[in-house]
């Protein structure tokens, strides 16, 4: 591992001069993160063969203000600032019930503009990697991310809270379950703003 850093270390001090020390911080599936400094912020690095859609998915969802935003990228790799923060199922353990439902209502907002720009981000079924909550909820990694006739991350991530319904029951949060599989249904059948707003009165 050491030696690949050392080479990433040498090809990306060579591009970007201002981005200073670089180091090792994970291994994933499809690529490895590293860690940087520039202009006095911590950035992350995600190197991947294939990192251009995620690129281009980052570009476009920052302008909604999803996901970290996007410093630069070249053809194996891509810049973009780090997020420190919890992530959500350590989150929810964490906090109390007023805390767990604002961020659970905010990961539904951002669910709700990725449908309506017909973007699936393919991982809100099982997404507790995925969601990170420091000073703001922010969703990480769109590598996967495609266009689609109807989005279904609402629906996924309802899904999701239904499999921790008993984690949520600790947190005093009880979601009728019979109910939340209705109402889930008709948003997914037809996506408009009053059945988005039935999914968010029903967690309380």
């Amino acid at each position: 591992m050491e030696d690949y850093l050392n080479t990433f270390r040498i090809k990306y001090i060579m591009k970007f001069k201002d981005i200073r020390n670089v180091e090792f911080f994970a291994k994933g599936k499809r690529g490895r993160v590293f860690t940087g400094n520039y202009n006095g912020k911590k950035v992350a690095i995600k190197v991947n063969k294939k990192i251009n859609n995620e690129k281009s998915w980052l570009k476009i969802l920052n302008k909604h203000k999803i996901g970290p935003k996007f410093i630069s990228s070249d053809k194996d790799y891509i810049v973009y600032e780090f997020i420190d923060g919890k992530r959500i199922l350590d989150y929810i353990n964490d906090n109390d019930k007023k805390e767990v439902i604002r961020v659970l209502k905010e990961v539904f907002m951002q669910c709700r503009v990725l449908d309506r720009l017909k973007i699936d981000k393919k991982e809100m079924h099982n997404p507790w990697k995925h969601i990170l909550i420091g000073n703001e909820v922010k969703m990480i990694d769109f590598e996967r991310c495609h266009k689609v006739d109807k989005g279904k991350n609402v629906t996924q991530f309802g899904q999701f809270l239904l499999r921790k319904k008993d984690l949520l029951k600790r947190k005093g949060i009880s979601i009728n379950r019979k109910e939340f599989i209705r109402i889930l249904k008709g948003y997914k059948n037809k996506q408009t703003g009053a059945n988005f707003k039935k999914i968010l009165t029903i967690i309380k």
